[in-house]
């Protein structure tokens, strides 16, 4: 199908000479004499761009140019004028006009006009759609009345500048809030961009952050832009925030105050302009009381608080979690989706899920490669989901306030320990084990021989 161009002029011979040559161009051509008639044809019969002709009698171009964005603000409009001023250019842009071409016409200074605002329009169509799959990939599952909360507040949260702190549990989807949060933005069209606090070693963080010039350190053979510069103009996600050193949150305080950063080894401030989200799984009231954090930053990214429910007290969205997870897995693997039997998914919703909903993700992206048939039965859960059986094995080996003897007890904590650890860390030995403050090879030693 070919664009439609709307051709709006009060010279006849204007229309009939553009109608001409946009006809030979291929284009589909209507036209109009008056900013009247431009308005009915916008809605009978939505063009793909508009070329308005800004003086007219009755309803001039500029008040045309109002209309149509009130109801088309993503239709391109290219003002045509044969008395050019720059007050006038200035006005037509800021009401949206896409460009602006002056009388006398040249047929090549409007084709190229035309087809950059219709490239421009299909960019734009592609991003809002783009867009519209990333908030939907990033959706948060569940109707229960928690969920329902959580989603309420982020709709809220989303469209201000404010400064947010996330609290909740490992694994309970903290970055999938604050993705959510940056997609339906104002800044959705500029980067996030997310720091893992916990994970960046010391010594490096701090050039991460505000990035370094070539050759302040060994190594550094090229000047690296850090993560404040590259969220200018978006969101700057600080996750794991309480797992961060006094002296670097000391320096972070002084850039989100500022809103200038200096990169390591330079001299000059650089402008950032960056909306903060933090998240940790601390309490970072109590790690103040303790000396670990500080109050100022606090109050700083607490502007406004969000709690995500831990997967315990939202039991009633399991079912739809797991039918999401094995659709997506049955993406992933190009298999045929599986089914899940009523009474295993009652097991999974009497689980207490230690390792909240990532725990369940890995669980059921185990289950779609072990089980072999469409449905995935009460019996192919792993024993340890089990809550009835769980607590038999509680009293007997898990629980080591129970048992008298001392290696027992000591052995009963140690499996009980790194069970909930291993979950809350997506059963990745490594990061357990960074952790915890163990090596990888002795950690993976132990769940061998306590057979985790």
């Amino acid at each position: 199908m070919f664009p439609t161009i709307l051709i709006v002029d009060d010279e006849p011979s204007i229309l009939q000479t553009l109608s001409g040559l946009l006809l030979d161009e291929g284009f589909e051509v209507l036209t109009g004499q008056n900013g009247y008639e431009a308005l009915k044809l916008v809605e009978a019969e939505s063009p793909d761009l508009v070329l308005l002709d800004i003086w007219m009698p009755g309803l001039d171009g500029i008040e045309t140019l109002k209309e149509i964005r009130k109801n088309n603000p993503h239709l391109p409009v290219i003002i045509i004028t044969g008395h050019g001023t720059i007050e006038t250019a200035v006005r037509a842009t800021k009401l949206g006009a896409f460009d602006l071409i002056e009388k006398p016409l040249s047929i090549d200074r409007v084709i190229v006009a035309i087809n950059n605002a219709l490239n421009f329009r299909r960019l734009e169509e592609e991003n809002r759609y783009l867009r519209k799959k990333m908030l939907e990939k990033h959706a948060i599952d569940g109707n229960s009345p928690v969920t329902r909360a959580l989603k309420q507040t982020i709709a809220k949260a989303a469209p201000t500048d404010s400064w947010i702190l996330i609290s909740g549990e490992h694994g309970t989807g903290k970055e999938l809030v604050a993705r959510m949060i940056h997609l339906l933005s104002p800044r959705a069209d500029c980067p996030l961009i997310d720091v893992n606090c916990a994970a960046i070693a010391e010594d490096l963080i701090e050039s991460d952050l505000f990035g370094h010039e070539k050759g302040v350190r060994p190594g550094a053979k090229f000047k690296k832009i850090g993560k404040f510069e590259l969220a200018h103009g978006g969101t700057l996600f600080l996750d794991e925030i309480g797992d961060m050193s006094l002296k670097m949150q000391a320096k972070i305080l002084r850039a989100l105050q500022a809103h200038q950063i200096q990169r390591v080894g330079g001299g000059r401030m650089i402008d950032v302009d960056v909306r903060v989200i933090a998240a940790s799984n601390k309490n970072l009231e109590n790690e103040i009381l303790r000396g670990n954090f500080r109050e100022d930053l606090y109050y700083r990214l607490n502007v406004y608080p969000i709690i995500v429910p831990p997967l315990r007290d939202r039991s009633e969205d399991i079912p739809q979690l797991v039918n999401s997870f094995l659709a997506e897995f049955a993406e992933i693997n190009g298999d045929r989706k599986k089914a899940i039997s009523p009474r295993a998914l009652d097991l999974l919703r009497r689980y207490v899920w230690p390792g909240n909903v990532r725990e369940l993700k890995n669980l059921v992206e185990r289950l779609t490669i072990m089980v072999e048939n469409d449905t995935i039965e009460l019996e192919d859960i792993p024993p340890a989901y089990d809550s009835d059986k769980g607590a038999v094995e509680m009293s007997d080996e898990d629980n080591a306030f129970t048992i008298i003897n001392f290696k027992g007890a000591k052995h009963a904590f140690e499996k009980a320990y790194l069970k909930i650890r291993l979950a809350e860390n997506d059963y990745n030995i490594t990061r357990t084990a960074e952790s915890i403050g163990v090596g990888r090879s002795y950690l993976s030693k132990r769940v061998k021989a306590l057979k985790l």
